[in-house]
């Protein structure tokens, strides 16, 4: 029995089947540090967990509208508004199990088979896969670690043809940690506008950044907010990605189409994961703050530790929580310095071609990982890279 064609040439996640492989290597007994993933090592703030407790025992169980609850969306709307100066009314908000579901439905509301998609890189692996999965084809735009990676107009105008849709733009990014400047947010809007495209803005990372750096969201910039679809979600922030909880924020003629994907895919996200996030907004601003500090001490610490390491490169972040560095070791690949250091260092990190196939000299570390095992980490790839 064969699976659809299109799914045979889906690739698995890269971050994920590098993960199972750390999996299956800690069963075998090995002493694996793991700084691959993007899971915070905190735990949820105990003020959404308690309130996720009292919801389920005051029986929040049942299906409730697949857009989610009025209170949330309005709770959510309330926060665009205060926090990022966007207005949108809680019919444009649509609540979904996590950023993922957020994207799929974003991009199933506007493409059409054939439809083009820009895809700035280096970006989020699942972006390629599910543009794929909608129908649509990505179209990478590559940009330059020379240049910092910096967005022209140029650069994204010139991949644009009569097929393309649409544009996602990741900020702050995965994996470089690059903040949009106020020149860029001038280039992408002069794309845009230019060439009529739809922007899908994920805005995940919003509440993870450093060094003084502002985030902006991109439907605020002038002649955007019509045309953005903002996509966000309570996993990293929150350091909740294991309750599945993230929403998009759309234009009016897109709330139909979106409204109807959601309910055919996921029902509603569960009653009382929906109100953990009205008080993850009312009540757990103070412990975004205090995890983000601490990011940005791990950050330094990380990027200070390997500029010290002869042949290694790494930018300081200014958003997320990873550093991307290049590294010249042996005229080793992304992929061949990834299995270089789980294998001899006992560390896993992510190949830069996970993130577009220019970056072949990068690899992504994750800093969500306790200070105790970050040192443990950066004594071991030091050892291994100066031997």
């Amino acid at each position: 029995m064969k699976s659809a064609m299109m799914l045979q040439e889906l690739p698995e996640s890269k971050t994920l089947s590098i993960l199972n492989k750390v999996t299956v290597l800690k069963q075998e007994g090995h002493d694996i540090i793991n700084l691959a993933g993007g899971d915070p090592d905190f735990t949820t703030p105990q003020v959404i967990i308690e309130e996720a407790e009292k919801s389920l025992k005051l029986g929040m169980t049942h299906y409730v509208s697949s857009t989610g609850i009025l209170e949330l969306r309005k709770e959510i709307a309330s926060k665009l508004k205060n926090e990022n100066a966007l207005n949108y009314d809680p019919s444009q908000i649509i609540v979904t199990a996590g950023g993922k579901p957020a994207l799929y439905v974003a991009l199933k509301s506007i493409i059409n088979p054939g439809d083009e998609v820009l895809m700035v890189n280096p970006s989020w692996v699942s972006f390629e896969p599910l543009i794929t999965m909608v129908g649509g084809t990505a179209v990478s735009v590559n940009l330059d670690p020379d240049q910092n990676f910096k967005i022209t107009k140029d650069l994204l105008s010139n991949a644009c043809s009569e097929r393309t849709k649409a544009i996602i733009i990741n900020n702050p990014n995965n994996p470089t940690g690059r903040v949009l400047t106020n020149e860029e947010f001038q280039a992408i809007r002069d794309a845009v506008v230019e060439n009529d495209l739809i922007l899908i803005a994920d805005e995940v990372y919003e509440k993870l950044t450093y060094r003084g750096n502002i985030f902006t969201s991109l439907a605020s910039i002038e002649d955007l907010g019509n045309r953005t679809i903002t996509v966000q979600s309570f996993s990293k922030g929150h350091a909740m990605t294991g309750w599945r909880l993230g929403y998009l924020a759309l234009p009016e003629d897109l709330v139909s189409s979106a409204s109807k994907i959601q309910g055919h895919l996921a029902t509603c996200v569960p009653a009382f994961i929906q109100q953990a996030g009205i008080i993850a907004l009312q009540k757990g601003e103070s412990a975004v703050e205090d995890m983000r500090a601490i990011y940005e001490k791990r950050i330094h610490k990380v990027v200070t530790r390997l500029n010290g390491i002869p042949g290694i490169t790494c930018p300081h972040p200014e958003g997320a929580f990873y550093v991307f560095p290049q590294v010249e070791f042996r005229n080793f690949n992304a992929i061949e310095l990834a299995n270089y250091l789980l294998d001899e260092a006992k560390v896993a990190v992510t190949p830069g071609i996970a993130f577009g196939a220019k970056y072949i000299k990068n690899i992504r570390l994750s800093c969500a990982v306790s200070e105790e095992e970050l040192e443990k980490s950066l004594d071991r790839i030091e050892k291994a890279f100066t031997n």
